[in-house]
């Protein structure tokens, strides 16, 4: 008599592999959702210093007056004494601010830039719209100020788990 070989899996074999699916799983997921959070944070911190560079030629150019477009209400154009930041919508901010023009294609806002310019301006982007839920819950922000001295310091109140290196607590 031939003995019949056990052909698939039993029952005890399949558990124990959804046992350990569910285990990697429940370890995998917060930690996929901490990175995320912490990237669009990193990504918010550049998007925003990039404006540092054109804040800096409008305060050297004495363009102190800071408006969204090149046009101004008339439709005439930008006078001279106007500085257009140009900040590009970023879908990781809220809606709003004043640095860049609005987009109906994207949903989200643009940095909001202290207006007139000074030697302490400061420029501050609000978590919202496509951010992670932890960044919007409690609305949370970025700022780069500039200090007397002309340095610029970033400041934020994102959860510590999410704070950028170089970016200390506001």
């Amino acid at each position: 008599m031939k003995a019949q070989m056990q052909k698939g899996f039993t029952l005890i074999e399949l558990m124990i592999v959804v046992a350990i699916i569910g285990i990697l799983a429940a370890i995998a997921i917060p930690q996929y959702q901490q990175y995320v959070a912490k990237s669009q944070v990193n990504r918010v911190m550049s998007e925003v210093g990039s404006l540092r560079t054109a804040v800096e030629g409008c305060l050297l150019d004495g363009r102190l007056n800071v408006v969204a477009t090149d046009a101004d209400a008339s439709g005439e154009g930008a006078v001279a004494q106007d500085c257009v930041l140009g900040a590009t919508q970023s879908n990781l901010l809220a809606t709003g601010g004043n640095a860049g023009t609005e987009d109906a294609s994207i949903t989200g806002g643009t940095p909001t830039v202290d207006n007139p310019l000074t030697t302490t301006t400061a420029i501050v982007a609000t978590f919202g719209s496509n951010a992670a839920a932890q960044l919007t819950s409690a609305p949370s922000t970025l700022t780069w100020e500039r200090t007397e001295g002309g340095s610029w310091v970033c400041k934020t109140d994102v959860p510590v788990a999410y704070r950028p290196s170089g970016c200390a607590a506001n």
